[in-house]
């Protein structure tokens, strides 16, 4: 039984990334941080309005484009540490448990730091 287990485990694992992968992986991290670059230029050049009726609509508005630049911030520098990562060849660990992440997790989310296993428990946390 011991032994089955252990090959059950090993066949669980994810297969390590091909250099097709890899370079797919790093072309959507570079679009993707020009799109959040470009997201916070946008943001940041939206003119401030002054006149009285609409100044209360654009308390409202500037609220928005704040949490918008932060959000996009915050995902910048997670595509950024991604772009690292593969840089330094330690892209696609899990940085709690440092198993492989899942190919298809990578496709769809490539700044992914953690395992599924571990982003669930990280969000169960907050």
């Amino acid at each position: 039984m011991v032994n089955n287990q252990i090959i059950g485990d090993r066949d669980t694992r994810p297969a390590p990334l091909s250099a097709e992968d890899l370079a797919v992986l790093r072309d959507n991290l570079r679009e993707q941080r020009l799109f959040r670059e470009d997201q916070l230029r946008q943001i940041a050049a939206a003119p401030a309005r002054t006149d009285e009726p609409v100044r209360r609509l654009t308390a409202a508005q500037t609220e928005v484009r704040v949490k918008l630049a932060a959000s996009a911030r915050m995902v910048l520098a997670d595509v950024e540490a991604a772009l690292d990562r593969i840089a330094e060849g330690r892209y696609g660990r899990c940085q709690l448990c440092r198993r492989g992440i899942d190919r298809d997790r990578l496709m769809i989310v490539p700044q992914a730091r953690y395992c599924a296993r571990w982003q669930q428990v990280r969000e169960a946390g907050r």
